[in-house]
């Protein structure tokens, strides 16, 4: 039960200290939609999104009236698109006609995005995956609101380096596709190795075969909120600082507790997890670059960097589960560059490179996320990098992920605009030495010793 001293509390956590609830995300099954006819499917996809999330924007804004929590997006994940499509689809534009069909459901139901345009290949490749991969970039230039996500890799199967080399390419080409919006189709698309099923995060939400028919996962967020409580503790020990972080953390998993179990009972879905992601925006002050100076760092980078952001996870991490019984998704901190006035204040001021994201990278929540790179950096060095992500992930049993933007006609230094959440960045320098015989050998990197575990 809440009190009023918390509804107090939370009030002031979302007026002055940026506390939002990220996402509602309705994760809809679509396996009963595949069909051997490429007309059938796209008919059965549109209408079972249409029907199943006719009500999720108009819920979504009843609750933010009803409790005066901004919810910043209504989304949708989607069973990965290369299951649904490929017995019905011959080449890459088949997918992308699936595409557009969603991108049309999404754009009815009236939703910020829909993800699923996805594909699972750490361990191997089959015909409908390797198209819907080479469809990516036309899909992207074509539609919206669709985001695509593909998983390269996992701890139980190690990495697919040919779909590694692969996305590269498909990376690279995309930025082509949509260069006169500054690259921007790259945003929209992420590689994971160790993806979750119950991700309410874009862009890399999808459907996992495992759940439901239909399940509502909440992402929350509030860096600002566990700024000001820092800022409250200011010199205090290490034992009062993670147990500031903890309790903050325990709140605003509170508020998507709240959220999530009144959508799923207006919409009639069951409750699936509560992502507790701590995700910055562009915002003043809703920065996790911000926590990390406010720890003791003068900028994200400096040298501490990686243990005040393992220890920030951590207690998160802690503060959350005692909050939920469902606790999922990714559940951590992001450190995008594009979407973090602070990630950004960093790298302009030469104390963050890519090198040091990656370091960072094995104990956050995702990895090189929203970077924006040189438009000539060549498809293999964005394989490469790639596969490094892929490779602590899969050590380190844990969720990495990577979304870069070679932003074409663009060099280092120069700044690029997103917009919206989405955000500005500077476009940072890669390691221009080769690793063309590295990512051009074919097979994939066995799995781990310490993944046998039957």
């Amino acid at each position: 039960m809440v009190n009023l001293y918390e509804v107090t509390e939370t009030n002031e956590m979302i007026e002055q200290e940026n506390l939002d609830v990220r996402t509602i995300t309705l994760g809809i099954s679509l396996l009963d939609c595949i069909d051997s006819d490429l007309e059938k499917v796209k008919e059965n996809v549109y209408n079972k999104i249409t029907t199943v999330a006719k009500d999720l924007v108009k819920v979504g804004k009843e609750i933010e009236g009803k409790y005066q929590i901004p919810i910043v997006n209504k989304r949708i994940s989607l069973t990965p698109i290369a299951l649904i499509g490929g017995a019905a689809c011959k080449t890459s534009d088949d997918f992308v006609e699936i595409a557009k069909s969603i991108d049309a459901a999404a754009k009815k139901v009236g939703v910020n995005f829909i993800g699923g345009y996805s594909a699972l290949v750490s361990k191997g490749m089959t015909k409908a995956d390797e198209l819907l991969i080479r469809s990516i970039p036309k899909a992207m230039k074509e539609t919206d609101l669709i985001c695509s996500s593909i998983n390269l890799g996992s701890t139980r199967t190690g990495i697919n380096m040919d779909a590694v080399r692969l996305m590269g390419e498909i990376i690279h080409e995309t930025a082509e596709y949509t260069k006169e919006n500054d690259s921007l189709g790259c945003a929209k698309l992420v590689v994971f190795c160790n993806a979750p099923d119950d991700n309410p995060f874009m862009a890399g939400a999808f459907h996992g075969v495992t759940e439901a028919d239909a399940i509502i996962n909440v992402g929350v967020s509030g860096p600002g909120v566990v700024k000001r409580a820092l800022e409250k503790v200011r010199g205090e020990s290490f034992e009062v600082l993670c147990e500031t972080i903890k309790k903050t953390a325990f709140k605003i998993t509170r508020v998507g507790q709240l959220v999530a179990k009144e959508a799923s009972q207006k919409l009639g879905v069951p409750f699936g997890i509560i992502d507790l992601s701590l995700a910055p925006t562009p915002a003043i002050g809703d920065s996790v670059a911000g926590i990390l100076e406010e720890i003791g760092l003068e900028y994200a980078g400096a040298p501490g960097t990686t243990a005040a952001l393992a220890m920030l996870n951590d207690q998160v991490k802690k503060g959350g589960i005692m909050a939920s019984s469902y606790v999922g998704g990714l559940s951590g901190a992001f450190i995008p560059v594009s979407e973090d006035q602070g990630m950004i204040d960093a790298v302009q001021a030469n104390a963050l490179t890519i090198e040091k994201l990656e370091a960072m990278t094995c104990v956050c929540s995702v990895g090189l996320d929203m970077i924006a790179i040189p438009g000539d950096t060549k498809p293999t060095t964005i394989s490469g990098i790639i596969a490094d992500e892929m490779a602590i992930g899969m050590i380190n049993q844990k969720t990495t992920a990577v979304r870069l933007i070679p932003v074409i006609g663009k060099g280092v230094g120069e700044i690029v605009e997103f917009g919206g959440l989405l955000g500005y960045a500077p476009i940072m320098p890669v390691n221009q030495y080769s690793c063309d015989a590295f990512v051009n050998r074919q097979g994939r990197i066995p799995a781990p010793v310490h993944s046998f575990k039957n």
